[in-house]
């Protein structure tokens, strides 16, 4: 059987049709922190420390090194849908590549040998 009449073929053409649906994404992640300022006087430093935040956060890392964006209640919600994409791309383009492996191991019979 050749790749192309491979079972999983239907469900590969679905993961690319919605692939070609999805909008921006934006990779990294959305966080809640609190802080300490670092002054000795401040209530963050008390004990117990009352720390300042809470506050989002949007993470990325870019030549392997991480960026960080303070965002608003408002924007986290605006971009929302594009943390979300991003998140569904990955999932999909997982599931095709697990789909490759089943399809390259069907045709050269590689599952069948152990």
């Amino acid at each position: 059987m050749t790749p192309d009449e491979s079972p999983h073929r239907t469900r590969a053409r679905e993961i690319l049709a919605e692939l070609a649906e999805i909008d921006y994404a934006l990779p990294g992640s959305v966080v809640t922190r609190s802080i300490r300022c670092g002054k000795p006087s401040c209530r963050c430093e008390a004990d117990p420390p009352v720390l300042h935040g809470p506050y989002l956060s949007w993470i990325r890392k870019s030549a392997g090194r991480p960026i960080t964006r303070k965002l608003t209640d408002e924007q986290e919600q605006r971009y929302r849908p594009w943390f979300d994409n991003s998140r569904r791309l990955r999932e999909l383009v997982n599931e095709l590549q697990a789909l490759s492996i089943q399809a390259i191991e069907d045709a050269e019979g590689w599952n069948n040998r152990r």
